[in-house]
């Protein structure tokens, strides 16, 4: 099993390595289950202490805090000259946060989002997407380009700190003892670190069990890995839905997505010092679904200045058809 990158176990074969992995599956589960309650909390906590909209602490502390591993990994391959997949990993994971993530959360409890907010950072999402779209059209997504979408990250982090400032001065803010604080911040590290690295526990034994008893490669891709990369949201969104907090949810959902967009992804051109090359399937496929999922679950929240219903159903559709054509095109059924 391989863990963060590093092959453990590897001395176990046969029903010994079935039985430490279900072990580890069982832990990483309980890890990410609680490490999501005391991660939410704490963020809830900070957000009604300082006084910043739930939506903004979960744009920012909470979507860095969920991305990291993206982030970890996506350094790690680009420094070892391995990026050609980032592009796809990134628009894959944009595409699985907005239409099966978001859409659980729309599904399970739509609410009303500030227009104004939503509107900027909604914004900066499609225009971000979509030029990373039209800069992709050559086939290779250059070097240059990593600056324009560091400039629309840039935005979206000053458009916070004005957010979070003017926040701050409003009279809702929970009254609390300064004790609390490094009780709240430790929390707040632990709940991250237990998501990370369940998520990777639950990921890892998830695919040796797989491959135990059978389950194709292909399968395991499209299910077990892809919903892996995107699990630490997923169990954040979880948690958020059944502590009534939508607004962090889809802060977070938001705020990742941008993230993985605006951050990772140039950062990852400008460690491979190259451009870095854009499949055909990026171009014709993933690209346009991407793209209408964000449209999706922005332009009506922009325009009723609410989430409604139908659009988690909608949202959940796409990924549904998006997972199938994938997997149809993987085993040559239909050609992408």
């Amino acid at each position: 099993m391989e863990f963060f990158g590093f092959t453990l176990f590897g001395g176990l074969s046969g029903g010994a390595l079935l039985a430490v992995a279900a072990v580890i599956f069982i832990v990483g589960l309980a890890l990410t289950i609680k490490g999501g309650d005391w991660f939410v909390d704490s963020a809830s906590w900070f957000a009604e202490a300082t006084g910043i909209p739930k939506f903004v602490v979960g744009a920012t502390v909470v979507s860095f805090a969920t991305t990291l591993p993206e982030l970890l990994v996506s350094v790690r391959a680009a420094m070892n000259g391995s990026a050609q997949l980032a592009i796809g990993n990134a628009v894959g994971s944009v595409t699985a946060n907005t239409t099966l993530i978001m859409g659980v959360s729309l599904v399970a409890m739509a609410g009303v989002v500030g227009r104004k907010s939503f509107a900027l950072k909604g914004g900066l999402l499609l225009a971000a997407i979509v030029g990373l779209t039209v800069i992709s059209l050559g086939g290779m997504l250059p070097t240059w380009s990593a600056f324009i979408l560091w400039a629309i990250f840039l935005v979206f982090m000053v458009s916070n700190v004005i957010e979070g400032k003017n926040g701050a001065q409003n009279d809702e803010i929970i009254s609390y003892e300064k004790k609390e604080i490094p009780s709240k911040i430790l929390w707040f590290v632990i709940g991250t670190a237990s998501i990370v690295f369940g998520a990777e526990f639950l990921v890892s034994s998830g695919k040796t069990i797989a491959s135990g008893i059978g389950i194709s490669e292909t399968i395991i891709g499209f299910t077990v890995i892809a919903l892996g990369t995107s699990l630490p949201e997923f169990v954040t969104t979880l948690t958020a839905i059944r502590k009534k907090e939508s607004s962090l949810s889809v802060g977070n959902i938001v705020g990742a997505n941008i993230i993985d967009t605006t951050l990772i992804l140039p950062l990852c051109a400008v460690i491979n010092g190259q451009p870095l090359p854009v499949e055909r399937i990026n171009l014709v496929f993933d690209f346009p679904v991407c793209i209408v999922a964000c449209s999706l679950a922005i332009i009506p929240t922009i325009i009723f200045g609410r989430f409604k219903k139908w659009q988690g159903y909608a949202l959940l559709a796409v990924y549904v058809l998006y997972m199938l054509l994938l997997i149809l095109n993987e085993v040559g059924v239909v050609a992408l």
